[in-house]
């Protein structure tokens, strides 16, 4: 019974440091996903939070050089939760994986503060190149579901990679980045907030499209000319 007391204590006491230490990233958790109703079930039975708990004490000893444990943790991380994060890895604050499950991050990556990804997002290199080879993204950036961000490029403040893109160039900051490869949408230089809201993505090849369209309707009203009979443009409406 003294055991099972000890034992029971124990877990309080790693739980409460865990939140204490960890308060800035619970509180984007509670702010940015509606189905979190409490500290305690962050704490508890978020994937994203446990894989950020085992890389900040994997990388501190990757710091200090530690042989062989750095990279068996983040492996037994991987096993628990879906979520790959390498040692050598450098993580900002309030950093958030939603869901999580098939996420990578690779040694060299850096990713700024307020940085949210979504599931299935890598942060990858190309090949067998040696040095930096993965990612930086900066501050409040947010990588839809799915996304690839492969190489040694970067991905400015502010920016929204949309769900399923690979991108393999240099963002600017402000931007939103749709399709394969990535393709950038410029935002008048505001910070993108669709961080729950992918529906709102603009889709530059779509946009471009609609252009195409309304200029060839504008040579067909100057030489008078018809759309074939039966034929709607209907379809690319945005």
């Amino acid at each position: 019974m003294a055991l099972l007391i000890i034992l029971i204590l124990l877990a309080v006491i790693k739980f409460m440091a865990i939140y204490i230490i960890f308060a800035d990233e619970i509180k984007r958790i509670k702010d940015s996903d509606p189905a979190a109703k409490s500290a305690v079930e962050v704490l508890l039975l978020y994937p994203g939070l446990h894989a950020l708990v085992a890389y900040r004490i994997s990388h501190q000893l990757w710091v200090w050089k530690v042989p062989f444990f750095p990279r068996w943790l983040s492996q037994y991380a991987r096993f628990w939760t879906g979520i790959e994060i390498h040692p050598g890895a450098q993580i900002g604050k309030s950093f958030f994986i939603d869901h999580g499950m098939g996420v990578v991050i690779g040694e060299t990556a850096i990713i700024g503060d307020n940085v949210l990804l979504y599931q299935g997002v890598t942060l990858g290199g190309t090949g067998k190149e040696t040095g930096k080879r993965h990612p930086t993204l900066g501050n409040n950036v947010v990588v839809g579901g799915g996304a690839k961000i492969l190489g040694n490029i970067t991905i400015g403040d502010n920016s929204y990679i949309g769900a399923n893109a690979v991108v393999i160039k240099n963002v600017p900051a402000n931007s939103t980045v749709v399709g394969i490869p990535g393709r950038i949408t410029k935002q008048d230089g505001r910070r993108i907030d669709m961080e729950l809201a992918h529906m709102q993505v603009s889709d530059p090849v779509m946009e471009n499209m609609a252009k195409l369209l309304g200029r060839i309707k504008t040579l067909e009203a100057k030489t008078g000319c018809e759309a074939p009979k039966g034929e709607s443009d209907v379809d690319f409406t945005i």
